[in-house]
């Protein structure tokens, strides 16, 4: 998996245009996917979530669409960190949401401290991946759900062969240009294609100990939501 360090960095650099750059290169289609992401957790009812890896808080702010009462969103850079803090100052959401530097692979919470527990695309940048879900694992209570969204490569060939031509060769092009780092929409496509594929990332999840283990493939399967119960 990813370096933690060059992780990080990578990160910082690209905390100005983020937010632009995750609608613009889905087409937006990433709000279609925290919706569904929302649905499934509501069904759980959870009144604390954990959001690991929260970036500048986007997910743990559509995350307050479960009726949770309060969410907590940790991440390895500080820049991305900085400028959710700011979002959330705005929406007027300091009450409900606090954001933390943390690293995702040793979370500072004592165990069986959260309802849910979250990875939105960050998981496939976790240097090491059995002891981030083991974190995860941990810091869930009995019973309560672990949900991660994640990209992934679809499996039906003509959808691959096109998602390949954009996610290979355009995405980094426009990334580069909008984002002025050479390496970090490069970086994306080769971390997806390096991620486990679906049946063996659920594996991992069954390895660190989550039951009634599932996958929800979204858009052709370019991501899925992976879904555990502790």
């Amino acid at each position: 998996m990813a370096d933690k360090k060059y992780i990080s960095k990578m990160f910082d650099d690209i905390a100005e245009k983020y937010d632009f750059m995750n609608h613009f290169l889905s087409f937006g289609v990433d709000k279609f996917w925290r919706k569904q992401l929302v649905k499934e957790l509501r069904r759980y009812h959870p009144k604390k979530i954990l959001d690991v890896a929260t970036g500048t808080g986007d997910s743990a702010i559509i995350l307050l669409q479960t009726d949770a009462e309060q969410i907590i969103g940790v991440d390895i850079s500080k820049k991305m960190l900085a400028k959710g803090k700011e979002k959330i100052k705005k929406k007027r959401l300091t009450h409900k949401i606090e954001l933390r530097h943390c690293d995702g692979e040793s979370l500072e919470f004592q165990n069986n401290t959260f309802d849910a527990v979250n990875v939105s695309f960050g998981v496939r940048n976790f240097e090491n991946l059995d002891k981030g879900l083991s974190e995860i694992y941990q810091a869930v209570k009995p019973n309560g759900i672990a949900t991660i969204l994640e990209f992934s490569m679809p499996e039906n060939s003509i959808i691959k062969q096109i998602y390949s031509i954009y996610f290979f060769y355009i995405l980094p092009l426009i990334g580069r240009f909008f984002s002025r780092n050479k390496y970090a929409y490069k970086y994306l496509p080769q971390s997806v294609k390096a991620f486990p594929k679906s049946k063996q990332f659920m594996q991992h999840l069954q390895d660190a100990g989550f039951r009634q283990t599932r996958h929800i493939p979204l858009t052709f399967g370019i991501a899925e939501i992976y879904i555990g119960i502790k």
